[in-house]
């Protein structure tokens, strides 16, 4: 379990306990957080508080981060789109629709479950309900992940997601049409206070940065290249909404009208790093999945 202690600052006084909490971590909901208050994982100046508690100037709250609850990860026989595999890592082109790791409501027909059935040997740096993962992508995302296979190889990918140098790029199509050819998003992303579901931009939110650059124009939207420079959860589709440019599908940061795809288009196609054991810099491309590119067509026949 870890352990973290906060000091309520004067901006804080008169906010109740759960919601000060929940801004904390972009990973923490408000309702996880009501949960470690009840079952005493939570202590305000030594005493155990109630979940509507308000806080006071200088209370010292001391968490107690319960470790996550491990699942019973089934192996699945999976036909997976293994892009590169050796002793250290491996490269996997994730479908539309596959959900990354089990969860609650997702013990299986997850990425990780067909790892499990493809190879014993996944890094346990993130314990079993996500092993070898080591970045995620959206479920209704497609495109390329690593996995580490061993621990070596975790540490050293989860390394250079944190020194930024990986290549990620990724295809969108989003609403409108941009009329400026590049464009840099530099904007803090944390949990929406207004819908725990959901990200936003906040200022006391997490680093992001998102560069774009258009790739096609149609009548009334934009195929574009995003790299990314951090990976917050739901960065892309977040930072586009953010500056009036939604992805196409999006069902929660899209417009209320937008195309029905099952999701947004977008499509992690470019993923480079180095290797953990030999240093060479190795980079795979995925191209466009069957819908991506006939919506694609489409909207050009339509210009």
């Amino acid at each position: 379990m870890e352990k973290m202690e906060h000091i309520i600052p004067e901006e804080q006084a008169g906010e109740r306990i759960d919601k000060v909490l929940s801004t904390l971590n972009a990973e923490w909901s408000r309702t996880q957080v009501q949960q470690w208050i009840k079952d005493g994982n939570v202590l305000v100046n030594g005493q155990k508080p109630k979940t509507n508690y308000k806080c006071t100037v200088n209370d010292r709250i001391e968490i107690t981060i319960p470790d996550p609850e491990e699942l019973d990860v089934v192996p699945e026989e999976m036909d997976l789109d293994i892009y590169y595999e050796d002793q250290d890592v491996l490269v996997v082109n994730k479908p539309k629709g596959m959900v990354v790791h089990p969860a609650a409501g997702h013990g299986t027909g997850t990425l990780v479950n067909g790892l499990m059935a493809h190879c014993k040997d996944l890094s346990g740096i993130n314990g079993v309900m996500r092993p070898g993962i080591v970045h995620r992508i959206d479920k209704d995302t497609s495109g390329l992940l690593m996995v580490a296979k061993n621990d070596l190889a975790h540490e050293s990918l989860v390394n250079q997601l944190m020194k930024k140098t990986v290549t990620r790029k990724y295809r969108a199509i989003v609403h409108g049409v941009i009329p400026h050819d590049y464009g840099t998003i530099d904007a803090p992303i944390a949990r929406d206070p207004k819908d725990r579901q959901s990200m936003t931009v906040v200022d006391n939110g997490k680093h992001a940065v998102t560069h774009f650059h258009v790739l096609e124009r149609f009548k009334d939207f934009t195929l574009v290249e995003c790299q990314l420079e951090t990976g917050r959860t739901h960065q892309i589709r977040v930072h586009m909404k953010y500056i009036g440019y939604p992805l196409a599908g999006d069902p929660k940061y899209g417009p209320r009208k937008t195309l029905d795809l099952g999701g947004q288009a977008l499509h992690a196609g470019v993923l480079g790093f180095d290797h953990p054991r030999t240093g060479e810099y190795l980079e795979f491309e995925a191209s466009l999945p069957s819908y991506f590119q006939e919506l694609i067509d489409n909207l050009a026949n339509n210009r």
